[in-house]
């Protein structure tokens, strides 16, 4: 590898990349918690102890901080870039966050570039998704494959759009977690887990998400007073089982809004709902 590269932030994504690269004295590292500098050392590149020793002799930048800290990072240290080197953000940020960020790097002379990491960075290290967009998109592509990655794929030249396609993505993706989190919980308070998980998988079809997703819209359309009836009923047993329906209520209220009713679901409804089992 030509290119000094940079990363910002050396937790499990940046541990991941540099062992699975190798990419040894040709990356920097630099990480605010000083406790990450002996997992540098392992993975073996350079341990450097202030940002500006990282960044200034980079060509390529890799931010990997947490969500809650992508910002002010681009903004702490768009002034130790080097003219025209490439800054990859690649947290889990809103686009609004990112394009924020840009405007931070892109008045200190350096460019930005939206980077969204699609799938965990384990198993997939070196060949886990990318997506990248902005201006620098072309460009930063090159250098990230260049580096080692090898699933890179250019969605556009607007910041932003990268961020839109991953955050989004994360509502059915997190939200189907969390949806299982709420019924497991229920299920298992009402000793039925076995009961639901087969009746689950006998009822499950798999098809493209280019045929669900409108079919899915289709049924709320169509059917979402009845349905969210249903879900208000189901709210009422999971307040009975003492699990919080908050998954639940949110479905009360988009089936609602997509028969074209405001959502006006109120919880005191459920506040009358016993706790003990009926006589």
């Amino acid at each position: 590898m030509e290119r000094t590269l940079a990363l910002i932030g050396f937790g499990e994504a940046g541990a991941t990349f540099a062992e699975a690269a190798g990419w040894e004295s040709a990356a920097l590292a630099y990480d605010v918690n000083p406790a990450r500098r002996p997992a540098m050392v392992e993975a073996g590149v350079v341990a450097s102890a202030t940002p500006d020793s990282a960044l200034a002799p980079a060509s390529l930048v890799l931010s990997l901080v947490t969500a809650d800290s992508a910002l002010p990072a681009a903004r702490d240290y768009a002034g130790l870039l080097a003219p025209g080197a490439l800054f990859c953000d690649m947290n889990s940020v809103a686009p609004d966050t990112k394009r924020a960020a840009a405007h931070a790097i892109e008045a200190a002379g350096a460019h930005y570039v939206d980077v969204a990491v699609l799938a965990p960075v384990h198993p997939a290290r070196l060949k886990v998704p990318l997506l990248v967009s902005g201006p620098q998109a072309a460009a930063a592509e090159a250098a990230l494959r260049e580096v080692g990655f090898v699933n890179v794929r250019v969605v556009g030249d607007e910041v932003g759009r990268a961020s839109a396609i991953k955050m989004i993505r994360s509502v059915m993706v997190k939200g189907v977690e969390a949806l299982t989190a709420e019924m497991m919980l229920a299920a298992t308070k009402a000793g039925v887990v076995d009961e639901v998980l087969a009746s689950l998988d006998a009822s499950e079809k798999t098809s493209s998400w280019f045929d669900r997703a409108p079919y899915n819209i289709e049924r709320m359309v169509t059917h979402g007073l009845r349905r969210a009836a249903e879900m208000e009923e189901s709210a009422k047993t999971l307040v009975s089982l003492g699990v919080e329906p908050l998954m639940t209520l949110g479905t009360v209220g988009r089936q609602r809004q997509q028969a074209g009713q405001p959502i006006a679901f109120e919880p005191q409804t459920l506040e009358n709902t016993s706790r003990e089992p009926a006589e």
